[in-house]
């Protein structure tokens, strides 16, 4: 980095001197934590000079600053400022400063007085450019070490504080120190804009001004009014004014009844944000991790960092487990920014618990409220409010956790009254941000898997988290926290409806608003799919969940890890997806570490299989991967009956299965780029010699049935045989009674009896095979492009596609497993007769 060439007279160094001991007995407490990591990150030339910006002035936050920058070898700000004609006497400058010894006041001003001075230097004609570089420094925000009540209580917040408690502030909070620094701004650049010094000095104080308040509310949150404050605007706004009327004479009603309502309504939603407990809840979650977790990774935080203090945030993770809720929320906090606000479920409100939760950031929401014209307007108020004034917000597109390891359809619900929201107050652009999590192990594995078997759904309360305390004599390896790409709104609405800028009555609903919250939510779930972690239980899960009777020998085991590894290297879903970096054996280890596996040992070489009582469970975890390797499965099961296949048929079968994949896994191209990735599997597999490489491009032929290869592209295509076997029992079931015959409850019904009936007579029952939603979905998309049509009664009308279906599946499906199928659905139909 830059060094500064002068050297300061002999008050300045006597200053200095002074300010170095004072630094010195600082830092034996002070300990900080520098954003960006590394500061490489930051773009400053280091042939210019450097002036720091704070926010306003404290001795402490310039002495911290000084060492940090001496640490890193950046210039140092209490060294003079060396430019082209002359230097000045330090290298910062404060945008406030305060009055008083010990009650203290800011000081009226609109700018900093070196910044005047840099600037006119650089309007007069001084040909060096100088670098502004905004730096925030917050102590006791750094929360990874807090352990006590008084660090909580003097640590950063939006309150005014002086000397006094700046002293106590550092006491305590001094070994947890954020030092943030920012991009660099360019005088020179500012100036050459041509407005006049005046202006451009207005300028880059607004600029500056805007910034640290804005990374202050990354840090801490935005500064929250309190909440009966809050409630009380609600209350005074004019949509929730004219609901209150409404209200009111819809049930014949006095005003102030139906206001009173309206303020329970509101009491009930809003969160009580409470910083202190935050930092309580802090140090409680660290112990828990370090207790049941051998630690969470974090993926593309960086990336997400760089941009997020420019929007108005909306956290979307995937939903897998009541874990979700804490672990996003800390993880965001260890990083920087403050916890969001959370959207919780109101059967989660209860007497005394949710109090709790309010001070966390929890806001609550029925699950549905459609009828209740008063709660929607008080509930969509307040939304528009907190995004209105820069609070993060996260909530589960989703909608519940999954049961079966894939994403569930979005729920529109949150997304539309979030874009609603913003509409009505359009102050800061909207960031979506997919979040994907990854588990080595769920601590709600046993009640999924119950769940699945038939066992009743139990209502999501609280007491499902306090069972999470029961497993802290176990361990569940790691987690892994991926950010997605980010979902812009406003370059969403410029694409869907320009027009989106004229404004949106609030009472009504545009007719362009549900087609765009649809693409909203297929974007968001896709971006999630594209940031997958591939950990070891996810590995294990998709190879031995396609072996017979789950089970390999070590040395079979370990090629086709060796060969799933190699496709995620080699054919890159997304250069967001992430995989574990241990190697074949270090996987199966953990496998058997993490109870899922047992190792047989026998002369010929050790046998790998999983427990029986853990099959059902891996199905889970082989499906948080499934869109991962939906291509290569899809072609190889074209080789699975077959030797040879023309690839123009392959190239056609695959276009029209596409499409429901594509719903299904939240597979990312559209059909031109899917061909395209399948041919680079192709050349992959060919490579691998899973395919023969015999110079005939309008077939694929695999290599004969006893070698090595035709083993790992046997089992490659078993994993995603399920899939196509679903597909196909519709198809069936649709055939075996006819067009209109059936209505869609009846052909639903119908095909999860068949699937039931399947996997109870096959040697592994494993009941996500018969999951109710999937069937829906499938029928849902065949309706949508129109293989059925509704006839007359509700009965479901085919032509004949059905049976170029059938035909189609001869290549994916053997003659057993098709055979199999059309004879169990007569039998479910005969049932189904007498009922």
């Amino acid at each position: 980095m830059n060094t500064h060439p002068i050297k300061p007279g002999f008050l300045a160094s006597l200053k200095l001197r002074w300010h170095q001991m004072l630094e010195s007995i600082l830092h034996t407490w002070v300990r900080t934590r520098v954003l960006p990591d590394p500061l490489a990150d930051l773009d400053i030339d280091p042939e210019r000079p450097v002036c720091y910006m704070l926010d306003s002035y404290a001795l402490s936050s310039l002495l911290i600053l000084d060492r940090v920058c001496r640490k890193h070898d950046m210039p140092r700000p209490l060294l003079p400022l060396q430019l082209d004609r002359g230097a000045i006497k330090r290298s910062y400058g404060v945008l406030k400063r305060k009055r008083g010894l010990i009650i203290q006041r800011t000081r009226p001003r609109t700018h900093s007085e070196i910044l005047k001075h840099l600037l006119d230097r650089v309007c007069d004609g001084d040909q060096t450019d100088v670098q502004i570089v905004p730096v925030t420094i917050l102590l006791g925000r750094a929360p990874d070490k807090e352990t006590g009540i008084a660090k909580i209580f003097f640590s950063e917040s939006w309150e005014i504080g002086g000397r006094l408690r700046r002293l106590f502030s550092t006491l305590v909070n001094g070994r947890n120190t954020f030092v943030r620094f920012s991009q660099p701004i360019s005088l020179r650049q500012m100036a050459d804009e041509g407005i006049g010094p005046g202006r451009t000095l207005r300028k880059i104080s607004r600029i500056l001004r805007v910034h640290f308040a804005q990374v202050r509310t990354a840090a801490i949150g935005p500064d929250l009014s309190h909440r009966r404050t809050v409630i009380d605007t609600i209350l005074l706004s004019p949509t929730v004014e004219k609901a209150i009327d409404d209200h009111a004479s819809a049930n014949k009603v006095s005003v102030h009844k139906a206001w009173k309502r309206a303020r329970a309504h509101a009491f009930e939603i809003a969160a009580d944000y409470s910083y202190a407990f935050v930092r309580v809840a802090s140090m409680a979650l660290s112990w828990f991790w370090n207790r049941i977790y051998d630690g969470v990774d974090l993926h593309h935080f960086r990336d997400f960092q760089k941009i997020a203090s420019d929007y108005e945030v909306i956290y979307v993770p995937c939903h897998r487990s009541h874990i979700d809720y804490l672990l996003v929320s800390y993880f965001i906090y260890h990083n920087g920014f403050v916890p969001p606000h959370v959207a919780a479920g109101v059967n989660l409100n209860l007497p005394g618990v949710g109090r709790f939760l309010r001070k966390g950031g929890a806001f609550f929401v029925r699950r549905t409220f459609r009828s209740q014209k008063l709660y929607a307007a008080v509930f969509n108020e307040y939304l528009s409010r907190i995004l209105a004034q820069g609070t993060s917000i996260e909530y589960f597109v989703e909608g519940t956790r999954s049961r079966t390891g894939r994403l569930l359809s979005p729920k529109a619900g949150m997304l539309s009254m979030t874009v609603r929201g913003f509409l009505r107050s359009p102050v800061r652009p909207i960031l979506f941000q997919p979040i994907y999590i990854g588990y080595e192990r769920l601590v709600e594995g046993r009640s999924y898997t119950a769940e699945l078997s038939g066992k009743a759904k139990k209502s999501e309360s609280l007491g499902d988290l306090f069972k999470v305390f029961g497993v802290l004599r176990r361990k569940y390896g790691k987690v892994h926290v991926s950010f997605a790409e980010p979902v812009f709104l406003n370059d969403l609405l410029d694409k869907h409806e320009p027009s989106w800028k004229e404004g949106v009555n609030p009472d009504q609903r545009p007719a362009w608003l549900n087609p765009l919250i649809d693409r909203l939510g297929n974007q968001i779930m896709t971006g999630m799919n594209e940031a997958a972690h591939v950990n070891a239980t996810n590995l294990l899960a998709v190879i031995l969940l396609a072996a017979p009777k789950h089970a390999l020998g070590r040395a079979e085991l370990l090629t086709q890890l060796d060969l799933y590894l190699d496709l995620l290297r080699n054919c890159r879903y997304s250069d967001r997806v992430t995989f574990t970096d241990q190697s074949p054996d270090e996987i199966i280890d953990h496998g058997i570490e993490l109870e899922f596996l047992q190792s047989r040992e026998h002369p010929l070489g050790d046998i790998i299989e999983i427990k029986p009582d853990q099959a059902v469970l891996l199905t889970y975890f082989r499906n948080n991967i499934s869109h991962l390797v939906a291509l290569p499965s899809l072609i190889a099961a074209s080789l699975l009956n077959a030797r040879r296949v023309e690839r123009e048929r392959l190239r056609r079968i695959a276009s029209a299965l596409y499409p429901f994949l594509k719903h299904e896994l939240y597979l990312p191209w559209d059909e031109a780029g899917f061909l395209r990735a399948m041919n680079g599997t192709i050349r992959w597999m060919k490579r691998q010699g899973l395919l023969l490489d015999n110079g005939d491009d309008d077939h694929l032929e695999r290599t004969e049935g006893s070698t090595e290869e035709a083993l790992q592209l046997q089992m490659l295509g078993r994993a995603l045989l399920q899939t196509f076997e679903r597909y196909f029992i519709t198809i069936a079931v649709l055939a075996k009674n006819g067009s209109g015959s059936l209505t869609r409850a009846q052909l639903e019904r119908l095909c999860i009896l068949t699937a039931q009936r399947i996997s109870l007579l096959s040697e592994f029952d494993a009941p996500e095979f018969y999951d109710r939603s999937l069937f829906r979905q499938f029928i849902e998309l065949l309706k949508q492009r129109d293989v059925l049509v509704t006839g007359p009664e509700g009965r479901l009308e085919f032509d004949d596609t059905i049976e170029s279906i059938t035909e189609d599946a001869k290549t994916l499906l053997s003659k057993d497993i098709r055979h199999g199928i059309i004879r169990v659905a007569p039998q479910v139909l005969q049932k189904a007769d007498t009922d």
